[in-house]
């Protein structure tokens, strides 16, 4: 069975933001992000993998066998675009999908240019549904259900 790519590293996340975000609006963006997850979550950020900046953790455990740590939420700020991988399709996240604001969906995060362009209030809502979701279920979101 294959491994993780996305586990947690020690590198300073201050340090990868600075490095790896050129645009100021991005990296103003990002330590919004922060200040915003460290609040929903009340775990501190911490790097997972080369470009992903999560916050908290849990174990999952699927029927195939596989298994793994995840991020409980956490962000990439992508040349992109940020995707952020705060949502999981319950019925009670579904809707607030209207309201969030302007953005694209992949299949286990959100993708938005600015932190600007969505409603945080609703972003917020998304983070502690998913929150609750995965201490519940201890699988990743982005499963179907």
């Amino acid at each position: 069975m294959a491994k993780n790519k996305t586990i947690a590293t020690e590198v300073d996340v201050l340090a990868f933001i600075d490095s790896y975000v050129g645009e100021e609006q991005k990296k103003a963006d990002s330590y919004q992000l922060i200040a915003l997850m460290r609040d929903w979550t009340g775990f501190e950020p911490k790097m997972w993998g080369p470009s992903i900046i999560g916050f908290g953790s849990y174990h999952y455990h699927y029927a195939s066998g596989h298994e793994g740590d995840m991020p409980l939420l956490a962000f990439s700020p992508r040349k992109a675009a940020f995707s952020l991988y705060v949502y999981s399709p319950t019925e009670a996240s579904k809707p607030l999908l209207e309201d969030l604001g302007k953005f694209k969906m992949g299949k286990s995060c959100i993708y938005v240019k600015k932190l600007s362009d969505i409603h945080i209030p609703v972003l917020e809502k998304m983070g502690k549904a998913t929150i609750a979701y995965l201490n519940e279920n201890k699988e990743c979101g982005c499963r179907e259900l």
